[in-house]
């Protein structure tokens, strides 16, 4: 459990609260919250904060921010807040000063990016991306698909996320079962993994990038997937190994959806590009109109519990 973090600890009472963000929209709507506010653009490559931006005690880092250079860092002494705009935090994750707090903005991206995996399911359960290569080709190629309907779906990953996906799924009637690192109440734990996996349809994952999740879905995850069945990707490239994916979708055996890729961004030439069964997007799965509002609404109530001395929201544990 991450540890209780309140304003206090970013800012005292009486002092004025420096804020660097990535844009001058959302300067605006920081510096509209109190007169004790100071909002300002920080670099958007990173280069070392002066003057008055020196003495700022929470970034907002632009969203999809590579990780912070020591010599940024250390250019902000008062540093003690680190507000991402994006629920996945692994760029910062043991990169930051010690008392530098991380937080993450948890919910901002849940309904495109649980929106996108149904979307994706769908479409490759029913073979829309070969009847849409079919249409480009003007061939008239009736088949049978696959259905999302009365589906076993396995969800990896139980978080804010993997619930939205389960409530978007319901109408559909799946069977639909949580796995997470630690089994509790309605989740089942990573280490029933190799049971569970040969009876699942669809198998989504949506875990955050740790030690343990990277290369999670290995050889021998895959191997244990049932034929024919579907692996849907809204997490992050590096949970899949990419060799082993490859393999199981050029034999044929396997079927899978991404979002996202390692490497990332897919290089011209990648044999994922002309992987059999595979419906690739670029990470795309969060961009819709309001997922930059939402970011935005985050930071803002973020640093309104700064301003009231209230516990901070999203503090990303083991920062």
């Amino acid at each position: 459990m991450a540890p209780e973090i309140r304003g206090t600890d970013v800012v005292g009472p009486d002092e004025t609260l420096t804020v660097l963000v990535p844009s001058g929209a959302m300067a605006d709507a920081v510096a509209a919250l109190s007169p004790r506010v100071r909002a300002l653009r920080a670099d958007p490559g990173h280069r070392p904060p002066a003057g008055e931006a020196a003495q700022a005690q929470v970034w907002v880092p632009r969203s999809g921010a590579e990780s912070p250079t020591e010599e940024f860092l250390g250019a902000l002494p008062r540093l003690r807040l680190v507000q991402l705009l994006s629920a996945g935090a692994e760029r910062f994750v043991g990169r930051l000063p010690e008392g530098v707090v991380l937080c993450n903005a948890r919910g901002a991206h849940t309904p495109s990016t649980a929106e996108w995996v149904l979307a994706a399911t769908l479409a490759a359960q029913r073979g829309l991306p070969e009847l849409v290569r079919e249409q480009a080709a003007g061939r008239w190629t009736p088949g049978t698909y696959s259905s999302l309907v009365g589906a076993r779906v396995l969800v990896v990953g139980a978080g804010d996320i993997g619930r939205r996906v389960a409530a978007m799924m319901t109408p559909f009637d799946v069977d639909l079962t949580f796995v997470a690192r630690t089994a509790r109440d309605g989740v089942r734990g990573t280490d029933e993994l190799p049971r569970l996996l040969p009876e699942a349809d669809v198998v989504v994952v949506i875990v955050p990038v740790t030690p343990e999740t990277t290369g999670l879905v290995d050889a021998a995850f895959l191997a244990a997937m049932k034929d024919g069945a579907l692996l849907v990707n809204a997490a992050r490239g590096v949970v899949v190994d990419t060799g082993a994916l490859l393999a199981e979708l050029t034999a044929g055996r396997l079927r899978a959806a991404l979002d996202v890729t390692d490497p990332e961004p897919l290089p011209e030439g990648h044999p994922l590009w002309s992987a059999p069964g595979l419906l690739l997007t670029p990470h795309v799965a969060g961009a819709v109109p309001g997922t930059a509002a939402r970011a935005e609404a985050t930071v803002v109530a973020q640093l309104r519990r700064v301003l009231a001395g209230e516990p901070l929201a999203d503090v990303v544990a083991d920062y």
